[in-house]
């Protein structure tokens, strides 16, 4: 059974509900995702996402698009993830690992080349944002045969039969896109969302998490209750730009966190 598997079916046991946290990788510097990564995982945070520099991350909000930039601007690659991920595994051998980006990295790597890597260095899952599932297969193939679960979005106006083919080729889990936008777009709309979960659910015994638009304690304990799991992209990315104007990379760090422990709590008490 896989990382995430396994983290997911120990929280159902527990009544729980997976809290994964989005940050880019090399933002705001090389040297600060993997402390970063294990004081997530301190405070609550039970699948992390890694997001893979890219020059044009089309499905970012300004808040990660500009991540995308500062990271690139220290020639953040996806090698360079991978090692990130490489050195987060020496002193955490449990805590899901999942790389969220677009297909040309990974294209350019080659689709086998890059699952030998990635498993190699620990990682769980990927979400490769720009890549239809008429397109995944070749892909899909790859990360099978290293056990690395292949994650989907799903759209607020993806249809049911859609849904369907999606979950066929999923595995993991589902990451149900909350808002019409990009990241960190618009208000949630916790009824509609309850009705497409429920409608996924019906579909597949997948757990459904549900990202965009989760910004504070309430968003996070609302959804909680609805979903398997919420993702925390734009909120968690933005605080930690502005801290780091403000002070050094251990006190960026502890403050910016805070919001995931918050989190934690007003989930658990949901």
């Amino acid at each position: 059974m896989s990382r995430i598997n396994t983290r997911m079916q120990k929280l159902k046991n527990e009544g729980r509900k997976a809290l994964i946290p989005y940050v880019v990788a090399g933002d705001p510097t090389a040297d600060f995702t993997v402390p970063m990564l294990h004081r997530l995982v301190v405070s609550g945070a039970d699948i992390l996402e890694i997001g893979v520099p890219f020059s044009d991350p089309m499905a970012e909000g300004p808040v990660i698009q500009l991540a995308h930039e500062r990271a690139l601007v220290h020639n953040i690659g996806l090698q360079d993830v991978l090692e990130m991920v490489r050195e987060f595994r020496k002193t955490d051998d449990l805590t899901p690992i999942v790389l969220m980006g677009y297909a040309n990295p990974v294209a350019h790597m080659g689709n086998q080349v890059f699952a030998d890597k990635a498993a190699d260095v620990g990682i769980d899952g990927l979400l490769t944002v720009d890549l239809p599932p008429e397109e995944a297969r070749e892909l899909n193939a790859a990360l099978k045969s290293v056990s690395i679960d292949s994650i989907f979005l799903i759209a607020p106006t993806t249809t049911h039969e859609r849904i369907k083919d999606i979950a066929e080729m999923a595995t993991g889990y589902l990451y149900y896109v909350s808002l019409k936008g990009v990241t960190g777009a618009g208000n949630l709309d916790v009824e509609a969302v309850r009705e497409r979960v429920n409608s996924i659910r019906e579909i597949t015994d997948l757990p459904v998490t549900v990202g965009f638009g989760i910004k504070d304690v309430e968003s996070a304990t609302a959804i909680s209750k609805l979903a398997d799991g919420v993702v925390v992209g734009s909120a968690l990315v933005g605080r930690v730009h502005e801290l780091t104007q403000e002070t050094d990379q251990e006190s960026t760090i502890q403050n910016s966190v805070q919001l995931i422990s918050d989190m934690r709590k007003g989930m658990d008490r949901s």
